[in-house]
């Protein structure tokens, strides 16, 4: 037998004897026998193809439903803090930047296929050290979105049963538990088929917010002409309060963060531009319309969620409706993070395809593990959304801005910076893209501790696993 043969991925293969028998009397395979081989071979084959159905409209899917979630309704209250103008702008410009860094994350995973998570990719510009510092950022930002997701299922479940006696532990447990179970289909392909379900979910909570905020308005004495909103950013606005508004918009843009996960799976992945101008142009729209509507419709006074704006009865309709959303995007974060750790875990494994008892027995465990303790991070911290917003300001920042910037420089780019009118300008460009990087890791991280001392100083924290309803509201 070849050495070739005699190995597994890399990974040396024990040679036991030819002539082993079973206890029925009958040769054994033995990992040395050409059947067994091609056993493993068609293994290998089978979970590889099971892991390589992602085309480029089920990429945009997958794409959707782990960029944009029950966080878009949040922006309107962004627009109140930023004007109308600067808001627009901001979400134009934003997401337009966010395409560009997605197609140069993109460019890294065509030159270099090996790449199946972010942490592999910055491995190739930092070395050992950005693997396993990024491999971290990577978990633990996913684990506190799948938090996120909880708490916000809990929210939802509090306004729509309107039962201020039933312990808000309760509908916390109930949303982690279908975070759990929407999380179990391992790969991507499977994933999108429930991200048309979350597109239309979260399309028809902003429609029905859109249409009812806008009949309160007509409704209300003076009409839409007496609505308070404005062009320019509010008087007395902070600088803090504007740029902690920016972020808002700046995360709704972060999906370059599971780009690579994605990629690894498809079977034809020069397709991903197609993917990220949809996914971009789409964002674009829903982000820009949703704001600039419902901050004309509603004013200053527009909440976050802007659903909390729609009225009790429409906001309750509103949250049933946006239930698939709050837990399908939620789950997909569970499904990436999981795909990441198993790969790390069995590089050289079948397991990692999932394909049998054993595989399964893992998966289910390793995601009921990171589901739980996403939850009891975001029940135990009092200020979990604010320190969230911390959290992306340190890993959003480079995730969809410096990282990528650094990839054109060191990955993508061909000769000298100033070869050219089109790499002076690229490099310009991903200079800019890299300061817009650093600016939200520096101001970002500011904005969000003095929105966290904000809170405390105003009384607003909730307690650590409370049962108080009125305290998620």
């Amino acid at each position: 037998m070849s050495h070739s043969q005699n190995t597994f991925l890399g990974a040396q293969l024990p040679v036991y004897d030819k002539d082993a028998e079973s206890s029925d009397g009958e040769k054994k395979q033995q990992p040395n026998d050409p059947e067994y081989a091609l056993d493993k071979t068609a293994t290998i084959e089978e979970g590889s193809e099971k892991f390589h159905r992602l085309g480029w409209k089920r990429l945009t899917i997958c794409l959707i439903v782990e960029a944009i979630a029950l966080g878009s309704l949040s922006i309107p209250s962004a627009f109140a803090t930023l004007g109308m103008v600067g808001g627009v702008l901001i979400s134009i410009g934003l997401g337009f930047v966010a395409i560009y860094t997605s197609y140069v994350v993109g460019q890294v995973k065509m030159r270099h296929p090996e790449v199946e998570h972010y942490a592999d990719a910055v491995r190739l510009i930092w070395g050992r050290f950005g693997y396993e510092l990024t491999g971290v950022m990577f978990v633990l930002f996913l684990v506190l979105l799948i938090g996120s997701h909880a708490l916000t299922g809990t929210i939802a479940f509090i306004n729509i049963s309107d039962k201020p006696a039933v312990c808000a532990l309760v509908w916390g447990i109930v949303s982690a538990i279908i975070l759990f179970v929407l999380a179990l289909p391992p790969t991507f392909a499977d994933v999108a088929i429930l991200g048309y379900i979350d597109f239309v979910s979260i399309i028809t909570a902003i429609l029905i917010t859109i249409i009812a905020t806008g009949i309160q308005a007509g409704d209300a004495p003076g009409g839409l002409s007496a609505v308070n909103w404005s062009a320019w950013p509010a008087e007395g606005t902070t600088f803090y309060s504007a740029f902690l508004a920016t972020t808002n918009i700046v995360f709704a843009y972060s999906f370059a963060v599971c780009q690579f996960s994605f990629m690894a799976e498809m079977h034809t992945p020069k397709d991903y531009v197609k993917s990220i101008w949809a996914l971009g142009l789409i964002e674009m729209f829903i982000y820009t319309v949703t704001g600039a509507l419902i901050y004309a419709f509603v004013g200053q006074d527009v909440k976050s969620p802007a659903l909390l704006s729609a009225g009790s009865t429409v906001s309750r309709v509103a949250f049933g409706i946006a239930l698939p959303v709050i837990f399908i995007s939620g789950s997909i974060n569970g499904t990436v993070v999981g795909r990441y750790i198993i790969n790390r875990a069995f590089p050289t494994s079948p397991m990692r395809f999932i394909n049998d008892t054993r595989g399964w027995i893992f998966w289910i465990g390793l995601i009921a593990i990171l589901t739980v303790i996403g939850w009891v991070i975001a029940e135990a911290i009092p200020f979990f959304n604010a320190l969230l917003g911390l959290i992306s300001s340190l890993f959003i920042s480079g995730f969809t801005f410096y990282f990528p910037a650094l990839f054109w420089f060191q990955l993508v780019k061909e000769g000298k910076w100033n070869n050219g009118w089109k790499n002076i300008c690229l490099s310009i460009l991903n200079a800019v893209v890299f300061c817009i990087g650093l600016t939200v890791l520096g101001i970002g991280t500011y904005a969000s501790v003095e929105d966290i001392l904000h809170q405390y100083n105003s009384g607003s924290v909730r307690g650590a696993f409370t049962c108080n309803s009125a305290s998620y509201t």
